[in-house]
């Protein structure tokens, strides 16, 4: 604390020639790598701002960031773990394809020690500003990371293809097998007396009311309210990641049953509010049943197998991108981003995480993206980021916006464990104006459906 007390002090640092130009090379790697369909012609896309003065793979004695210092003594008191939490930029204007930037970094200060998901952690903030050749600024940022100590090793991925097993399994018996064969036929299965017809669940080997121990069962409609609930933070479970909503949820059928709530944030779950049956692959073998609100996106696919990443649309109108290792990997690299985190399965794992995972530079990327394709004709003013649970590999990527007023957007992007971030849009020039930017065709735009 006394360090970081010394760097915030300091002020701001000398500025640093970023290593590159703005060039077109890495221009299309970066909208290559996140499917940006836009037109950038002689200009780089703002969110790229980063990008330009990322150090690579090799880092000169020059290119020492401001809480360098502060991350290493966190690192050698056994605060290895890291990830970022929080990105604000703002944007003066679009850089131009050939101007050579210069940066300039001031450290903001530690917060901590804080208990969190991933561990007890400290919070890292630095400022960054970018300046062309007549030392105008173009833009600037806070950045807040997160630096914890990494608790037990997680399990390995369920879904992503990695081989790991979901640690926790049902017991399957005779009274139980008939439910399991419908989750994995995707059912869900009620136990019914077949003499008195009386439904029960969790089911038995003898009916409750008539006491007979003949038995059929039926299939549920899938739907119900929240009759109760809890958000978990603690203990630890295996195979998840806190905070999580587990319900019982009355069925149409008039049975409770219990199950995690996806596909909103844990703090919007509601007693009485209508959910939808989802099955959540676990790993290879095991389906569980879950629950989702009814307006939620419908659920994401099992993971793609194939190298470059699936997109779709869903029924939102938001966007859907498949979190392959490539493009977690292939976008890393495009934002020159070589932390082991993004790249290195047993590495992320060994600092806490249970995959490699999206880096907050391809997050706040694919915000611009979405945004520019959702309002179009648009200059980005600014775009803040706050990041949540961590987008991994084989893992889907929901975005979807909703439109604050006439120059902000409010944009959220969930994974199947919560929500991986949410970030305000805001623009300076929609239509009418300069408008360096034109989105082709993509997502549904949230001005056409007013």
């Amino acid at each position: 604390m006394a360090l970081a007390g010394r760097l915030a002090a300091a002020g701001e640092r000398p500025p640093l020639p970023c290593p590159d130009p703005v060039n077109a090379a890495m221009i299309r790697n970066w909208t290559q790598a996140l499917g940006d369909a836009g037109t950038w012609d002689d200009v780089a896309p703002p969110a790229m701002i980063q990008v330009w003065s990322m150090p690579g793979l090799v880092r000169r004695p020059d290119q020492r960031g401001a809480a360098d210092e502060v991350l290493a003594t966190l690192d050698a008191a056994g605060y290895t773990g890291i990830v970022a939490t929080n990105c604000d930029q703002t944007y003066d204007r679009y850089v131009k394809v050939g101007e050579q930037l210069r940066t300039r970094m001031r450290f903001g200060g530690v917060t901590g020690p804080k208990r969190t998901a991933m561990g007890e952690g400290y919070f890292v903030t630095w400022y960054q500003s970018w300046y062309d050749g007549n030392d105008e600024r173009v833009a600037e940022m806070l950045f807040r990371v997160l630096k914890f100590r990494p608790g037990p090793r997680p399990p390995a991925a369920s879904a992503s293809g990695t081989g790991g097993k979901y640690p926790l399994r049902p017991s399957i018996g005779k009274d139980t097998a008939f439910f399991w064969d419908g989750v994995n036929a995707g059912e869900l299965r009620i136990q019914r007396c077949a003499d008195c017809g009386a439904l029960r669940h969790p089911p038995g080997p003898m009916c409750p009311e008539c006491h007979s121990p003949n038995r059929d069962h039926v299939v549920a409609s899938g739907r119900g309210e929240v009759h109760s609930y809890v958000v978990h933070h603690h203990p630890p479970v295996p195979g998840r990641t806190p905070p999580y909503a587990v319900a019982v949820v009355q069925l149409e059928e008039g049975v409770r049953i219990v199950g995690n709530v996806n596909g909103c944030p844990p703090d919007e779950v509601r007693i009485g509010m209508p959910v939808r049956l989802v099955f959540e692959r676990m790993d290879d073998e095991l389906v569980l049943p879950q629950w989702t609100p009814v307006d939620a996106p419908p659920p994401p696919p099992p993971a793609a197998t194939a190298a470059e990443p699936v997109e779709a649309e869903p029924a939102s109108g938001g966007l859907e991108i498949e979190l392959t290792p490539t493009f977690i990997i292939s976008t890393a690299i495009a934002t020159r981003d070589f932390m082991p985190v993004h790249h290195d399965p047993a590495q992320a794992r060994a600092q806490g995480s249970q995959d490699i995972f999206v880096n907050i530079l391809t997050s706040i990327g694919l915000v611009q993206r979405y945004a520019l394709e959702t309002v179009r004709d648009a200059t980005l003013e600014s775009i803040e980021v706050r990041l949540g649970a961590p987008a991994y590999a084989g893992d889907t990527l929901t975005l979807t916006a909703d439109r604050v007023d006439d120059r902000t957007l409010r944009v959220r992007g969930a994974v199947s464990i919560g929500d991986h971030l949410t970030a305000t849009v805001r623009f300076r020039a929609v239509g009418g104006e300069t408008t360096p930017h034109t989105a082709r065709a993509g997502s549904a735009g949230i001005e056409e459906a007013g």
